[in-house]
C-alpha cells in the first residue's frame, strides 16, 4: 500500500503547502529565516505568516485594486476573522490558509487574546491615516507584537502535549522584536505609505517625530530582543537570530542613508546569505550598528 496521505491528512498537508507558498511569494527574507527553523516549529510559523499576510492584503492595496471600497474591505476582514474562530472551534475550514492557521492555533495555544488585537489593527488601516504616539503603539501591538507572541507560542508548545504560557522574559523579547520589525518597515516604506496609501504611522511626515529617535527606539528594541534569544528552544534560535540580524542590518543602512533617503533600503542577497550563515553557525544575535 502507498504511504501517501489521504483524506484529512492530505488536506492538512495541502493547507500547509498553501501557507508555505504564501510566504515564499511575499517575503524571501522571512522564507529564508523559516528555513532555519527546526521541523517542529517551521510549518506552524508559516501558517501564522500566511493568515497575517492575507489579512494585510485585504487592506493594503490588492483589496482596493480588486474594487473593494472601505465598507467591503471591512466586511471581508470581519468574515475572515469569524472564519478563523470557527475553524479553531471545528478543526476545519474550506479556506486552506485559515485551516492551516487554525491547526496551529489549536496545537500551540493561540487564542482570541492574540487574534483579536491583530484584526483590530487591520481595521485601523481602513479608517486611520495619521497616528499619534498612542495610536502608533496600539497599532504596532496588534499588527506586529502579537504576531511575535503567536510565534512564541509555537516555539514553546509545538509538538508537545498540552500548552503552556511562555516565560515573561520571552514574552517581552518577542514583543520588542515585533515592534522593531514593524518600525523598520514603516521607515523603509515611508514614501509608499504616504503617497500610495495616505498613511503616516510614525509622525515623521508631519514633523511631530524625529527619524533619529525612531531609529534609537528600534535599536533599543533589537538589543532587548537579542538578550533573550539564548533562552529560546534550540530549534528556534537560528531563525530568530537571522531575522534579528537582518533587521539590525536594515536599521544600520537606514541610519546611514540619513533623513533625506527616498529609496527603499534593502539588504543585498549576498549579505542576507552571510547573515543566515552566521546564524546557522550558532553565533549570538548582533546588536544594530549605529555607524
Amino acid at each position: 500500500m502507498s504511504g501517501a496521505p489521504t483524506g484529512l491528512a492530505l488536506y492538512h498537508r495541502t493547507a500547509e503547502a498553501a501557507a508555505a507558498a504564501v510566504i515564499s511569494r511575499y517575503s524571501t527574507s522571512f522564507a529564508l529565516a523559516c528555513r532555519l527553523l527546526g521541523p517542529r516549529p517551521r510549518p506552524h510559523v508559516r501558517n501564522i505568516y500566511a493568515l497575517v499576510r492575507v489579512a494585510d492584503e485585504i487592506v493594503d492595496g490588492p483589496g482596493e485594486d480588486a474594487g473593494l471600497d472601505t465598507t467591503a474591505q471591512r466586511r471581508v476582514l470581519d468574515d475572515l476573522e469569524r472564519e478563523t474562530y470557527a475553524a479553531i472551534e471545528s478543526s476545519f475550514s474550506s479556506n486552506l490558509i485559515v485551516h492551516a492557521f487554525a491547526r496551529t492555533a489549536r496545537e500551540c495555544g493561540i487564542g482570541p487574546n492574540l487574534i483579536e488585537p491583530f484584526f483590530q489593527s487591520m481595521r485601523v488601516d481602513i479608517t486611520t491615516h495619521e497616528h499619534d504616539a498612542a495610536s502608533h503603539d496600539a497599532y504596532v501591538y496588534g499588527s506586529a507584537e502579537v504576531v511575535g507572541l503567536m510565534c512564541l507560542q509555537v516555539f514553546v508548545n509545538a509538538g508537545r502535549p498540552g500548552t503552556a504560557p511562555a516565560p515573561a522574559e520571552l514574552v517581552e523579547g518577542a514583543r520588542r522584536l515585533g515592534a522593531a520589525f514593524q518600525d523598520v518597515n514603516f521607515l523603509r516604506d515611508l514614501d509608499f505609505d504616504e503617497d500610495a496609501l495616505g498613511r503616516d504611522y510614525l509622525g515623521i511626515e508631519n514633523g511631530s517625530v524625529d527619524r533619529g529617535d525612531v531609529l534609537d527606539r528600534i535599536d533599543g528594541d533589537l538589543a532587548a530582543a537579542a538578550a533573550v534569544v539564548p533562552r529560546l528552544p534550540a530549534d528556534c534560535r537560528r531563525a530568530v537570530t537571522a531575522a534579528h540580524d537582518l533587521f539590525a542590518e536594515l536599521s544600520t543602512r537606514l541610519r546611514r542613508e540619513g533623513d533625506t533617503a527616498r529609496v527603499r533600503v534593502r539588504v543585498p542577497d549576498p549579505v542576507k546569505a552571510g547573515l543566515a550563515a552566521r546564524a546557522w553557525l550558532g553565533f549570538a544575535p548582533r546588536g544594530a550598528r549605529t555607524s
